[in-house]
């Protein structure tokens, strides 16, 4: 409800990170990097929708799930282009820093 809050996501995944099971994570990642806030919201609760994780699951691409109003060909770029070292280093600092254990989820915040 208000302009000043920001949201960011850190994967913390319980199996080995493989292109075909980080699907749902580099598109989130993708829509962050390149889209604006107004049809982010949009699509990421499209994504997080389990029928949408089957889909891309079983070779769906990513461009079918866009919303109105969003840059596809960027959007799909960076998805195709963006590669597991990412998603691997947040990992890496979910358990080392914020000592979660794999697959664990939390709620981090930071304000006034």
């Amino acid at each position: 409800t208000s302009s000043h809050t920001r949201v960011g996501i850190l994967n913390n995944p319980s199996s080995k990170i493989k292109e075909d099971n980080t699907a749902i994570a580099r598109g989130i990642l993708a829509a962050f990097l390149t889209q604006n806030n107004d049809n982010l919201k949009s699509f990421l609760s499209k994504l997080s929708k389990e029928d949408t994780a089957k889909s891309l699951a079983a070779g769906t691409k990513i461009v079918k799930f866009l919303i109105p109003g969003m840059d596809g060909d960027t959007l799909e770029k960076k998805y195709n282009t963006l590669g597991l070292d990412l998603i691997k280093t947040q990992q890496m600092y979910c358990q080392e820093v914020l000592k979660l254990l794999p697959g664990e989820m939390a709620v981090i915040s930071n304000g006034r």
